[in-house]
């Protein structure tokens, strides 16, 4: 009886604890939610905010703007992903090979900048690639082109850069996940397969991607929220220019909200339809995993 009521106790004190945590969710998640739910239905009149119905949803059926920063989004995200998926799965092969030196100095160089600021990388990649920066005094200087390229006024170069930038951040951080799994999987596997007579293209296909299915499928979700929510990006390299050809969803949702008039309802609005897009993405992603 005294190991029972011992029991009870430690529940009463876990309740207590957990309290806290409870409390935090509700005022800073939940109440947020339910507020931002509530604001995506008014509109601005007369400096308030009154009841509008469905008036953001029908703005943002005809919103061309919004529709182009959807399209970008999604250009961002069909180019992007692939490539700094395959080229983190290329930097974890090579760095899981037994026989490579330097090992530790590669590892940090590739992931060192995924813990940079966010804004100090933007601004890096902006001075590097301006018309006066150091990528197109290189280019010149090695007669590659004959006169400076507009880099940042230029919609496909700009959309380009944009795309490098990503990569450049995020590699590293999707290549831990998969270097982590490739030690996972066992030596004597490779072994087998190679006396099998295996070649490496067949352990490849046959062994290593089937064992990285499960971090395949997170870093692609990742990856894909990612992209989805991107900002900094294209707000402090390109400013979205030019003619909003590298404006993002969340740019635009930012500008509606501090930059233009302020009309937080219809940013508010915006901002579901990433939730949504994230969710329906993140759910077809995890079926075609599973299965």
């Amino acid at each position: 009886m005294k190991k029972t009521q011992n029991t009870v106790n430690y529940n009463k004190y876990g309740w207590f604890f957990i309290s806290f945590a409870m409390l935090a969710f509700v005022l800073f998640t939940l109440y947020p939610m339910i507020e931002s739910l509530s604001l995506s239905f008014k509109v601005l009149r007369d400096g308030e905010y009154v009841f509008g119905g469905l008036t953001n949803i029908k703005r943002l059926l005809g919103d061309k703007i919004f529709h182009k920063t959807i399209g970008n989004t999604f250009l961002f995200l069909a180019i992007q992903a692939p490539l700094m998926l395959m080229l983190a799965l290329v930097y974890a092969t090579i760095l899981n090979a037994p026989k490579l030196r330097f090992r530790t100095f590669y590892r940090t160089a590739i992931f060192v900048p995924c813990v940079t600021s966010l804004v100090a990388y933007s601004v890096l990649f902006k001075l590097m690639f301006a018309n006066d920066g150091i990528i197109n005094y290189l280019l010149v200087n090695l007669h590659l082109i004959d006169e400076p390229i507009f880099f940042l006024n230029d919609p496909f170069w700009a959309r380009v850069v944009i795309i490098l930038a990503m990569t450049w951040r995020w590699t590293g951080y999707n290549m831990m996940f998969y270097l982590a799994a490739l030690q996972n999987i066992p030596a004597e596997t490779y072994e087998a397969a190679r006396v099998d007579g295996a070649n490496a293209v067949q352990t490849l296909f046959k062994i290593t991607i089937p064992q990285l299915k499960p971090i395949i499928l997170l870093t692609t979700i990742m990856t894909t929220n990612g992209t989805l929510q991107l900002f900094d990006e294209p707000m402090n390299i390109t400013g979205g220019g030019p003619a909003e050809m590298t404006t993002t969803m969340s740019q635009y949702i930012y500008n509606n909200a501090f930059v233009y008039a302020p009309n937080f309802g219809y940013s508010v609005s915006m901002s579901y339809v990433i939730v949504t897009l994230v969710a329906l993405l993140a759910f077809v992603q995890f079926k075609v995993g599973k299965d």
